[in-house]
């Protein structure tokens, strides 16, 4: 077991120390995610490997939560949920994404620096601020998540030689974890790889310029001439462009079509729902660009602590790039070594030592990134595909902190610090058995700064504790706005309907309910006391008496998905009937006359649902076939 596995489980663990201590955050998105994974679970444990439809949302009636949000984050919690107790599931989430993170960051770091470097860089971005102001205030699990997968996403398109199986798997795992960062981390792979396209036909125009003058010959061969020995990168070690883009190409498309089974019933159903909720005032781009200012004071709290995080990463970024710019022109001035192999030796840049296109790719993606937090970038966001539903243009410091870290390790990783005491005395800081010490404690620092600025407290309802006993009580939780189906309003709908109910009336609400102040009171911030969202789960299968002609309106929100059949005593034939639209979205049928009746309800899997399967398991036959090839090859 190398030295890495140890460290940075350990620099894990100390970041996630304040959880351990003092009990989880209540961050923004805490409810929603752990009423996610308390649902997933509970239906894991009856036996629903892959969950579509949440049942507690809408107070009972339900939502198709589970088809539309990317399914590792709440998966994994659900199997958190199911072996470990609920209070400790969110500290044991963060730890795994914070590992994950620190493993990815150092895969990418190892590449092209020092085993120390590359420590010090895995530490730095499990326990960056920015990884931790999801962790702690934002308690943005899936977006934590996500960032465990945006170093392999760098190193994809960074590495001298791409390979289809290094291009898919992270952008396939980005798009399985959180739609926003996968949107951002797709464009970005696309201008890295631009970059890199455009920088390949330069270097082969270049050399093939160079091959054909004499005095190549003279400056590339020591032995024959005074001169230096700096020429053109050879013309067989420069990958062609074509064979690139094709590499670029093939990635991607393998990479958008192993998730298939999530992202064309994701991409195809959204006409089924209000998705357009998402992106409501204070959730769209233009109220969220550095430093804006909005009606609602909490958002504009949030807003700033993001504006200074973004300011700083941005200053930190652009000044470590610099740097690393200034070092290599000194060394190769110097005609000093400017790089540590892999394996920890100094030696002149070679198969993995980062090029000058790759460092002014990281400066171009940096440059986008500080234009795209400002509103001068507002036709960008407006017109480019799904870019607008990132919500917030911060939400790009998950790739600007990745960035950061990696030159950092850049920086320490130069062999030659002569001349530049402000580099050396870190680098020798870093040097043996000290950088054991170091990076664990800048994991410890960095998580105690960060608990003290984003630590958000717990309401007796909002523990993980309180959570779960309010789903085993039936006791619902609000609807999700963008997950609401179309027909559905979300003012009208009661929070204590039961299972299902009889009426002459197919819109007549329930006998002995509340209603739902939500159309008429501007004000009403959508909850209700715990003893009026107490609501019954409408039963997959039924049995009652029908007295006369009348309506079965079910606790169940419609969707098209939704199977809904019946048989009477009459006719024992097995129908489906049609369903009446109801202003609050829940199913309604008829029952034609009095009779003894029997109604099975079950979740049908539609035909894009089973494309996608599909696509997603010949994706899979295509990724092994190609990292074999790959192996074999290599």
């Amino acid at each position: 077991m190398r030295r890495h596995h140890i460290l940075i489980p350990l620099a894990a663990v100390l970041a996630t120390l304040p959880l351990i201590l003092y009990g989880c955050s209540c961050g923004h998105d805490f409810d929603f995610h752990l009423q996610s994974w308390v649902d997933a679970a509970y239906q894991l444990r009856h036996g629903t490997l892959y969950p579509h439809w949440a049942f507690s949302p809408a107070w009972n009636a339900g939502e198709p939560r589970f088809l539309f949000y990317p399914p590792l984050s709440w998966l994994l919690g659900a199997i958190l949920t199911l072996i470990f107790p609920i209070a400790a599931t969110p500290a044991l989430f963060t730890f795994i994404a914070l590992t994950a993170a620190g493993f990815s960051m150092h895969r990418l770091a190892s590449h092209f620096t020092s085993p120390n470097a590359a420590l010090l860089a895995a530490t730095l971005y499990l326990a960056n601020p920015y990884m931790l102001f999801n962790a702690f205030e934002r308690t943005a699990y899936a977006e934590l998540l996500a960032a465990a997968w945006i170093p392999l996403l760098l190193l994809a398109a960074l590495r001298k030689r791409p390979t289809i199986p290094g291009i898919a798997i992270p952008i396939a795992l980005l798009w399985l974890t959180n739609a926003p960062a996968a949107v951002m981390g797709s464009y970005a792979f696309a201008v890295l790889a631009a970059i890199r396209l455009v920088s390949t036909v330069y270097t082969r125009k270049r050399s093939n310029l160079a091959d054909s003058s004499a005095q190549h010959f003279m400056d590339c061969h020591p032995e024959r001439s005074e001169g230096p020995a700096s020429c053109p990168p050879d013309l067989k070690s420069i990958p062609k462009p074509q064979h690139q883009l094709a590499t670029y190409l093939a990635g991607i498309t393998l990479g958008l079509t192993l998730p298939a089974f999530y992202l064309i019933p994701a991409a195809y159903e959204r006409r089924y729902v209000q998705i357009a909720m998402a992106i409501i005032p204070n959730m769209r781009i233009q109220d969220n660009f550095l430093f804006g200012h909005t009606a609602d004071a909490p958002h504009n709290t949030v807003l700033h602590t993001a504006s200074l995080l973004a300011v700083t990463l941005l200053t930190l970024t652009f000044a470590v790039i610099i740097l690393v710019v200034i070092k290599g022109r000194h060394s190769e001035r110097s005609e000093e070594p400017l790089y540590f192999n892999r394996s920890g030796n100094t030696a002149p840049i070679g198969e993995n030592a980062p090029r000058h296109s790759q460092i002014l790719s990281l400066l171009v993606l940096t440059l986008l990134i500080a234009i795209l937090l400002t509103p001068i970038s507002t036709p960008i966001w407006l017109h480019l595909p799904e870019l607008s539903f990132l919500q917030f243009p911060w939400r790009l410091l998950t790739i600007l902190s990745a960035i950061l870290t990696f030159t950092i390790a850049l920086l320490f990783n130069r062999a030659n610090t002569s001349g530049a005491p402000f580099i050396a005395w870190p680098h020798r800081a870093m040097s043996g058995k000290a950088i054991k010490f170091i990076a664990p404690l800048c994991a410890l620092a960095l998580s105690l700064l960060c608990i003290h600025l984003y630590r958000q407290p717990c309401d007796d309802t909002s523990t993980p504790t309180a959570v779960s006993q309010s789903f085993n009580t039936h006791h619902g939780v609000q609807p999700t706005d963008e997950y609401t189906p179309t027909n559905a309003d979300n003012d009208v709908i009661r929070p204590n309907d039961p299972a299902y109910w009889l009426s002459t009336d197919p819109n007549a609400f329930a006998p002995n309910t509340t209603p739902n102040p939500g159309g008429t009171d501007p004000t009403f911030d959508g909850f209700f006391p715990a003893d009026q969202a107490v609501s019954g789960r409408a039963p997959l299968h039924l049995e009652f008496h029908a007295d006369k002609k009348e309506f079965l309106i079910l606790n169940l929100r419609d969707y098209p998905t939704w199977d809904v059949g019946e048989s009477d005593s009459n006719s024992l034939e097995f129908v489906h009937p049609p369903h009446i639209p109801r202003d609050d979205g829940l199913v309604a049928i008829p029952l034609y006359y009095p009779a003894d009746y029997k109604v099975d309800i079950r979740w049908h899997t539609s035909a894009d649902q089973q494309l996608g399967f599909i696509l997603s398991i010949f994706a899979m036959a295509l990724l092994a076939f190609s990292a074999y090839r790959s192996r074999k090859l290599n």
